[in-house]
């Protein structure tokens, strides 16, 4: 199934826009029908649909089984850290805007499912990395993937939807203990983070205890390790305040879209 084609499948439904716990209430306890396996992904990625009364919509499902092996990264746990990701960007207030994502079992184990975003693929980051509408969605991002410690912020994984919204996609590479960003998006790198940003960071800080509902959803996700290295990183933006600067000798993902 080649990109072009997708849209035109007797299965995909029209964009639509659905409110979080309505589509998170969906993907966890709706049906899901299987499609078929999307060509142009690196790992066994389904679509699908989730279907429930007076809702219908496709989502993207990614079985941990279906994981190809890394030497860096547990085998079976990135649908964990797609589901992470939400989590946290929901944690952040919607910033970045991450698709609705859940952990449940389908048709080959257990899985993420998460939303799928109806987009031009043709538009990526490096079509609108420039166009100031998208700069402050984009400075969420740079820090996001910074905190969420992101070794695969390709181009292609910032995409429009049908009413221009900027959402973020495949946070399967997050979360590792040690330093692993690699992103394209080093506009930033360097400058001072938005007050306002800076703010939020710091409201994040203070509820981000043991106790707090997104520590313990985050503890069932990631490993111990990995929840600490959190922590820290947010305390290293809080305390520098600027956009962060690579640190290793590959700084952006391989293909960069």
């Amino acid at each position: 199934m080649s990109r072009s084609s997708l849209f035109e499948a007797d299965f995909f439904e029209p964009p639509q826009v659905i409110e979080t716990e309505a589509a998170l209430s969906a993907l966890q306890q709706g049906k899901l029908t299987l499609h078929g396996l999307l060509p142009w992904s690196s790992n066994y990625t389904f679509l699908g649909t989730v279907s429930v009364p007076a809702l219908k919509f496709n989502v993207v499902y990614k079985p941990c089984r279906g994981e190809r092996p890394l030497w860096d990264f547990e085998q079976g746990t990135l649908c964990r850290r797609e589901v992470a990701a939400f989590e946290l960007s929901r944690a952040l207030g919607g910033r970045p805007a991450i698709p609705p994502t859940v952990l449940r079992t389908g048709e080959h184990g257990p899985g993420s499912v998460q939303q799928f975003i109806y987009a031009d693929y043709n538009i990526h980051y490096f079509v609108i990395e420039d166009e100031p509408a998208y700069h402050n969605a984009l400075q969420q991002l740079a820090v996001f993937d910074y905190l969420s410690n992101n070794a695969d912020r390709k181009g292609g994984h910032c995409l429009l939807d049908h009413r221009q919204k900027l959402w973020a996609i495949d946070h399967g590479l997050t979360f590792h203990r040690r330093y692993k960003l690699r992103t394209v998006i080093w506009k930033y790198a360097g400058r001072p983070i938005p007050p306002q940003m800076m703010r939020q960071l710091a409201h994040f800080r203070e509820t981000f205890t043991p106790q707090s509902k997104i520590y313990r959803t985050l503890q069932e996700l990631v490993a111990p390790e990995e929840l600490e290295a959190l922590g820290r990183r947010l305390d290293t933006l809080l305390a520098g305040g600027k956009f962060p600067m690579p640190q290793n000798r590959r700084p952006y993902p391989y293909p960069p879209i």
